[in-house]
Parts: structure tokens; C-alpha cells; sequence
């Protein structure tokens, strides 16, 4: 690998750790990053070029730009915005990536649940609707539902509607948005499916167990790392995986699936083929001693994998915390939180001052906190200990602070 060149497209922040994992096999760096981030790039990335905006058709611009006069061995997305731009350079160079069917159905939801009901995947109930509104009788004979955007992140615009009441209050204030997607609701728990796929055989997998607010947002706030679950889920996680694989005729790279475990069977929410978000790179490198970011460059450049764990050394866990609306007035418990021995890291980004919108999508969360211990019990106790001392207090509207969180 010493001397190839690897072409990553977007960045930010928690992206950088390819960039190392890159120069520690002694490969070159081509970053294409935005204009207000690149410019952090330096000295980190061999070379950098700057995408003029956030949308896929700029990307794939500024992709093919980078690769006009030198060809990558390899090419990584880094998050949801820059997975087609990715794959569209790897398939006209002949490079590994997840492919391009794989990388179209990653960027749409709607698109997933055609193609999983067409498969035979389990998946709740759906509607496209062309403007919410047109979803009135679909939605009524089928309460409670999730309408969400066909191409999104972090839970932004997901939201539950319990009744025909608030179905029309969301039609006030969304029949503009455009396309949406219906969903009959599912019950079930939450978990996530990590895996590293080579050719369109795993490689390796983990399970994740999620924790969210619960309706109407659903926006995550922890995720448990090398879940424990009985051989009879864990079977089944493994053939759901295996069939939404095969139905995105998904190739090489990572892939990060969502599902509910219901009284049904298991039900798709959706899948990515990019870097999961909320540290949980970080979690499962810590929880099974490789470093992910540095499988995935390899995948992408077809490089040698050494073997996969047999187990899982640790059990690790992110808490992501958020804080009722109002204003900032004070950070309690964060001193206490870092010296606690299992967590590994925390940060906690609202100040005092700061107004705290409700939380509805990842970006209204107000800091992390990453912990690893060498059981599942130990993990348990361990979080529970960061949700009870962890607390940004708030005051809503111009009230006394009563010091509640």
C-alpha cells in the first residue's frame, strides 16, 4: 500500500481519523472538503480540493475534479452527502466501493423500500406521498405513523403522527417540503448492524442496541456496542443482513442498517453505506481492538485484512445527552464524568448562554460521552452513573433557574 493514493471525499470532523489510518499504511491523502473545513485540512491531508457546496451534484463535481490529473487507488464517502459522489468516481475508475445501486438506494428511502419489498425484506407499511396531504387516507386507516424525508441523517425531520389531528398539523406545516415518505409505525427495540463487506461476503458484523427519546422524534441518545442478544436474534440479524446485502447488490465497504426487532419479525427502518455517525467508529474499534477506519481504507483499496475478531475484547457504549429547551445556566457533573474509570472520553458542547433548541434531530444534542468496560454489567453501571451526574441545566424563557436539568 506504501505509496498509493487514496481519494476521500468529505470529511468533517470525525472523518479524520481515515486520514490517519491512511498515512499509517503510507498512503497519500486527497481530501474534497467544503471551503469553511478545508482549510483545517492542512498539513493533515496531502492535498485538499474545495467543494463549492453540500449538494450530491457539487461533490461529484469537485470529486471529478480531484481525479482529473491523478488517478486514486482508492476512493472513500465519508458521510451521507458524498456517498454518491464516491461511488459514481468508482465506477467509471473500476474501483472497490459498495456499488453504484448500492450507493442510489443508500441516498434515498424510498427507493430502500421498494427494492427491500420487492425482495421480500421485512419493512413497516409505506406511502410516497408527492405532498403530505395526498397521505390523509392512507395514514388514517393505519395510525400511528412516521413521516420522514427520502434523503436525510440524524432523525432530522422524522417524526411521529398519532392521530388524524396531527396528521393535519403536520400537513400546515409541511405539505411544502415536498416528497415525503409514510410509514406505518413499528414497536420493537432499536438496533443497528455494522459491517465490513468485501465482494459481497461479510467480512465482519456487530449489533448495536440503540436507545432514542422515543415518539415523536426518535433521535438517538446511546447506543450499546457488541449487543447482548440471544443465538436465535443473533441468527436472525445475520440472515436480515445478509438479504439487504444481496437486494442493494452491495460490494465492498461498510454498510450501517437500522432495524426494529418486532412481534413480526425484523423491520428495515434504513440503510447507509457510509461511516455511522455518533462515534460509533470509535466504539467499535475500542470494543474489538481493530481500527475500523483503517479496515475500510483497506477495503477501498483492495488492500490485505488481517482476521476478523473471534469476540469482542470490550463492551462499549456512546451516551449523547441532550437538554430541555431554554437557556444554558450551567454544566454539572462533566469533571466528574471524565474521571470516571470507564469513560473514555466526554465533551459537552452547549455553554452557558447558549439557548437549546427541543431535540429533534442529532444536531440538537449537547455533547458525547464515549465508555468502554470489560462486561456488559459493568457497562450498565458505568451509564447509568453518566446519565445520573452528567446534567446541563437549563432555564426556559425568562423564569428563575430552579436548577432541574
Amino acid at each position: 500500500m506504501h505509496g498509493q493514493r487514496l481519494l476521500l471525499v468529505g470529511v468533517g470532523v470525525t472523518g479524520r481519523p481515515y486520514i490517519t489510518a491512511a498515512r499509517r499504511l503510507g498512503v497519500r491523502v486527497h481530501a474534497v472538503e467544503t471551503a469553511p473545513r478545508a482549510e483545517a485540512l492542512a498539513g493533515l491531508a496531502d492535498e485538499v480540493t474545495v467543494c463549492r457546496g453540500g449538494s450530491d451534484e457539487l461533490w461529484y463535481e469537485a470529486a471529478c475534479e480531484a481525479v482529473r490529473h491523478t488517478r486514486p487507488d482508492g476512493v472513500v464517502a465519508f458521510s451521507e452527502p458524498h456517498v454518491l459522489a464516491a461511488a459514481l468516481v468508482q465506477n467509471e475508475l473500476g474501483l472497490p466501493g459498495p456499488s453504484l445501486r448500492a450507493s442510489v438506494l443508500s441516498r434515498n428511502k424510498a427507493l430502500q423500500r421498494g427494492r427491500f419489498a420487492a425482495a421480500g425484506i421485512g419493512q413497516p407499511d409505506f406511502l410516497v406521498a408527492e405532498r403530505l396531504g395526498e397521505g390523509r387516507d392512507w395514514a388514517a386507516r393505519r395510525f400511528p405513523v412516521v413521516v420522514k424525508p427520502l434523503s436525510s441523517a440524524g432523525s432530522a425531520g422524522v417524526e411521529l403522527v398519532g392521530d388524524r389531528r396531527a396528521f393535519e398539523d403536520a400537513v400546515a406545516r409541511r405539505d411544502a417540503e415536498g416528497r415525503l415518505l409514510v410509514e406505518r409505525a413499528a414497536t420493537g427495540p432499536e438496533y443497528s448492524w455494522e459491517a465490513l463487506v468485501r465482494h459481497g461476503k461479510v467480512w465482519f458484523a456487530n449489533l448495536t442496541a440503540k436507545e432514542t427519546t422515543g415518539p415523536p422524534y426518535f433521535v438517538e441518545v446511546a447506543h450499546r456496542v457488541a449487543a447482548e442478544v440471544d443465538p436465535a436474534t443473533r441468527a436472525t440479524v445475520a440472515d436480515l443482513g445478509g438479504a439487504v446485502l444481496d437486494a442493494l447488490g452491495m460490494d465492498t465497504g461498510i454498510v450501517h442498517l437500522e432495524f426494529r426487532l418486532t412481534a413480526g419479525g425484523p423491520a428495515v427502518m434504513e440503510v447507509a453505506v457510509r461511516t455511522p455517525g455518533d462515534h460509533l467508529m470509535d466504539l467499535l474499534g475500542d470494543a474489538y481492538g481493530i481500527d475500523w477506519y483503517e479496515m475500510v481504507v483497506r477495503l477501498a483499496l483492495d488492500a490485505d485484512l488481517p482476521a476478523p475478531p473471534a469476540a469482542p475484547l470490550r463492551r462499549t457504549a456512546g451516551y449523547l445527552p441532550s437538554a430541555r429547551p431554554g437557556t444554558v445556566t450551567a454544566i454539572r457533573g462533566l469533571d466528574e464524568v471524565l474521571a470516571h474509570p470507564h469513560v473514555v472520553t466526554a465533551e459537552v458542547t452547549a455553554a452557558p448562554g447558549d439557548t437549546v433548541a427541543p431535540a429533534r434531530s442529532s444536531v440538537e444534542r449537547v455533547g458525547h460521552v464515549l465508555l468502554s468496560a470489560p462486561d456488559p454489567g459493568t457497562l450498565d453501571v458505568a451509564l447509568d452513573d453518566v446519565r445520573t451526574t452528567l446534567r446541563v441545566v437549563t432555564r426556559p424563557g425568562g423564569l428563575p433557574d430552579d436548577g432541574t436539568p
